[in-house]
């Protein structure tokens, strides 16, 4: 007998269930229509008492807060440019979150990718990719985590891996090695911080569909990659976003250095 896939779901979210009720959320890379901005609908869905949300485009972020706030409210959103490789812009988008009572929950989306065999890569494509992926999400950690230990709060951080830390892939050197390193710090951070009370995990997408990942490949590549997936399909970023919410909720309260796999490809 031939099994056929199931459909796509659609999200049925019945308002939320208040699962991060009160929380003060920082969300980077979060302009568009990616997981970032799925984060940040979710938080807000979920009870939220605010959420602070960067990315590096400032149109975009200008576009998303104006929509955001028709429907949430403009006491419950803040935007804010933040190029993750500068100490000086992270700094500034927790204190932006400082209006609201500090940071309780950071969520650190920001990654760069690329594709590039390392017979042809440049000092250039490895820096850039490794600075934003794996540094900025290093840089994101340390001031999330200070200003959670100063303020004496039992505070979240969620970071975004990817399979390809597990996996090899063709031409994703620089990616790969980036995500492995996240993991790597989620879990080596979770024991620095486990003594302060702060959980911190991340998840490890495998093919989250979004207009810019349409943009940059080929449908051809991308008919490969779904067919790969369990269900023959890649994931909507809310699904993604459902279980960083998850982490981020006191429903994770006992886990902490865990990356969990949002695909059926571990490896």
């Amino acid at each position: 007998m031939t099994a056929t896939r199931p459909e796509q779901p659609t999200p049925d979210y019945v308002k939320g269930h208040d699962l991060l009720a009160g929380k003060v959320v920082v969300v980077t890379a979060a302009a568009g229509a990616g997981i970032g901005a799925s984060v940040v609908r979710r938080a807000l869905e979920e009870g939220a008492e605010a959420v602070v949300f960067s990315d590096t485009h400032e149109r975009r972020l200008a576009e998303s807060e104006q929509a955001l706030v028709q429907e949430f409210g403009a006491d419950r959103v803040r935007q804010l440019v933040c190029d993750v490789t500068s100490e000086e812009h992270v700094a500034a988008l927790l204190d932006a979150a400082e209006e609201f009572g500090g940071v309780d929950i950071m969520i650190n989306n920001a990654g760069l990718g690329g594709t590039a065999s390392v017979l042809d890569m440049t000092d250039e494509q490895w820096l850039r990719v490794l600075d934003i992926t794996l540094n900025g999400t290093f840089r994101c950690v340390r001031a999330a985590g200070q200003r959670m230990v100063a303020a004496g709060k039992r505070g979240v951080i969620v970071n975004n891996a990817s399979v390809i830390g597990w996996r090899a892939q063709e031409g994703q050197a620089h990616y790969a090695a980036a995500k492995a390193g996240v993991m790597a710090l989620t879990r080596c951070a979770a024991l620095d911080l486990a003594p302060h009370g702060i959980r911190i995990n991340a998840v490890s997408p495998s093919l989250a569909m979004h207009p810019f990942l349409a943009k940059v490949t080929s449908d051809e590549l991308l008919h490969e990659l779904k067919q790969r997936e369990a269900f023959g399909r890649a994931a909507e970023p809310w699904e993604v976003a459902n279980v960083m919410v998850f982490l981020a909720s006191d429903y994770a309260s006992y886990l902490t250095g865990e990356v969990v796999s949002v695909s059926s490809q571990h490896a």
